[in-house]
């Protein structure tokens, strides 16, 4: 609700003061957002988890370099005759082997923060040692093959392992530098000392390319990254709406064995509080009435007149929280019969008749002709007019007017509308009036205060019966009440149904 209007059921005013206390919760929601967007936007914060990712993607494809260093080394000497290169290609799948066993290793620990940097170092220690192995191939020469054609062979093998070592080992910054630059560094030299065309023209090429692949490394490693957060920013909510969830869960829990209790109280306690109050009505009726002889004193009558009315507004008071109390408490149950509302709605008007007309308030009537019965209980739907009623007498000013209606609903049901031309409800306050023991700031200022418990007690009937309470009320207009029935408790005349055997016989004969 707007404005801040307190509508909780305890409450029996308007109170528009209460804004500031949402200010910790707004608090509270901007700190927690605060801190799930800056806690972990460091990358330091995931060293574990990037490195886990690494170590899994190692050991998952173990067996691609181990494949592409046989088959360059069989294509090596397929072209240049030389059995030589067997000796690189063991070299290489040693440090390989090596670095698939550093994983195992790594994998096998528990990965703290502090162990994932030492690993970090290995890892990438080991990326070095295969790094130097790409290098001594790097700088082999063939003097028997086309010197074209072995530059290509080499320069097309040493690209496909950097592509194959930034694809594999992005999770593992900066590995590419790392596996890479030994081999920039060993063919650099060699071109230098050779100054042939090809040498230099091999190094650019691989030099260019292995930054542009570190590059795309980098890129790829800061999307895992913010992946990564996203994951954990996620993983946070989540747990922080399981933990609200199971306290709003409890809070409703306790909330609900409270007000079953408070029910339960009430319900005994009005019982225990009506008996001695039938004995004051009685006994104060009878002195009133000066049945055991006449009273001296005409201000001990008085008095009794007072204890009377005070008793019997105590009564009704305590009646209207026996009906919310049961209602609430599940036991308010109805004694259903066929009804018409044109007969409960005329004798509601003519119970408030004598008071309306105290304060010369006309009611007007504008019913619809032959209405059918309704299933439901008398008892409880005279209440509900009376209730309405009442109210519109209370609070519309001296020579003002009532306008009743009974009559169907646009889905075939029936309605009963009271409209007055009182001070009307303000729009942030309706709320408040429909809850228990509430009421507004007019209500509050008037003179014939009541409980506050008409409105919820009348939606609570119109509940049981399936039906609908609707409030219209403007600020100095007035205020308009509409109980509605549903179509199912309207009671149709149908015509009576054949005796299917007679029906069968009849159409034989016609037949």
């Amino acid at each position: 609700m707007s404005n801040g209007v307190s509508t909780s059921n305890d409450k029996n005013i308007v109170d528009k003061s209460r804004s500031h206390r949402n200010k910790p919760v707004s608090k509270a929601v901007r700190v927690t957002r605060e801190r799930l967007q800056s806690s972990h936007s460091a990358s330091g914060a995931f060293d574990r988890d990037v490195l886990v990712m690494y170590i899994n993607a190692v050991l998952q494809g173990a067996s691609i370099m181990p494949l592409f260093v046989i088959i360059v080394a069989a294509l090596g000497v397929y072209f240049t005759e030389n059995t030589q290169i067997f000796l690189w290609a063991l070299l290489t799948l040693t440090a390989h082997a090596t670095n698939v066993f550093l994983a195992r290793r790594a994998r096998k620990h528990e990965m703290t923060t502090a162990r994932a940097r030492k690993w970090r170092r290995a890892l990438l220690l080991g990326q070095f040692m295969i790094g130097c192995c790409w290098a001594v191939f790097a700088v082999q020469d063939c003097a028997t093959c086309e010197p074209s054609s072995f530059v290509l062979y080499k320069g097309a093998t040493l690209l496909i392992a950097l592509s194959l070592t930034a694809m594999s080992n992005f999770m593992l910054t900066p590995s590419v530098l790392v596996a890479f630059v030994p081999v920039i560094v060993g063919i650099g030299i060699k071109a230098a000392l050779s100054r042939e065309i090809l040498e230099i023209s091999l190094t650019a090429i691989l030099t260019t390319t292995v930054l542009f692949f570190n590059y795309i490394s980098d890129r790829l490693f800061q999307s895992n990254l913010k992946i990564l957060a996203y994951q954990a920013e996620k993983d946070d909510l989540i747990a922080e709406l399981e933990v609200a969830k199971s306290m709003s869960d409890e809070a409703r829990r306790r909330a609900e064995e409270a007000n079953l209790a408070k029910s339960r109280f009430l319900a005994s306690m009005s019982h225990e509080l009506r008996t001695p109050l039938n004995a004051i009505l009685g006994f104060s009726e009878v002195m009133s009435a000066e049945v055991m002889g006449p009273l001296n004193n005409p201000t001990y009558k008085e008095y009794t007149s007072d204890i009377h009315r005070s008793g019997q507004h105590l009564l009704d008071l305590i009646n209207e929280i026996l009906d919310l109390s049961r209602i609430e408490a599940g036991k308010y149950e109805l004694s259903e019969e066929a009804i018409s509302l044109l007969d409960i709605s005329e004798e509601c008007i003519g119970m408030v008749q004598l008071r309306a007309r105290s304060k010369n308030i006309s009611i007007t009537q504008q019913f619809e002709a032959e209405l059918p019965s309704v299933w439901a209980d008398e008892k409880s739907m005279r209440q509900v007019i009376l209730n309405l009623l009442s109210n519109a007498v209370k609070f519309t000013p001296q020579s003002g007017e009532i306008h009743m209606k009974v009559g169907w609903t646009a889905g075939g049901g029936q309605y009963v509308s009271i409209k007055d031309n009182g001070p009307g409800i303000p729009e942030d306050e309706i709320p408040v009036v429909l809850s228990a023991f509430g009421q507004g700031s007019i209500a509050i200022k008037s003179a014939e205060q009541g409980t506050g418990l008409g409105l919820p007690i009348v939606q609570a009937i119109l509940a049981k019966h399936d039906g609908q309470f609707i409030l219209k009320s403007k600020l100095r207009e007035g205020t308009e009440v509409i109980a509605i029935l549903p179509a199912r408790r309207v009671l149709q005349t149908v015509p009576a149904v054949e005796d299917t055997q007679a029906v069968s016989r009849r159409r034989r004969s016609f037949a």
